[in-house]
């Protein structure tokens, strides 16, 4: 393989690289409170009822 070919492979996974860890970088985790946590829970109880019904 030619130097310019190995050239542009290096670029190529350095910037997957590169975007990839400036995402985890700028990552925000979520705070909730008990009560938020408990209302997620509640809804993801009822859509996992409504689609065992659906099928």
């Amino acid at each position: 393989m030619p130097w310019y070919a190995w050239l542009i492979l290096i670029v190529a996974i350095g910037s997957i690289v590169g975007g990839l860890m400036m995402l985890r970088d700028t990552a925000n985790k979520v705070e909730l409170t008990e009560e938020q946590r408990k209302r997620v829970d509640e809804r993801n109880a009822e859509m996992d009822a409504k689609e065992a019904q659906d099928r």
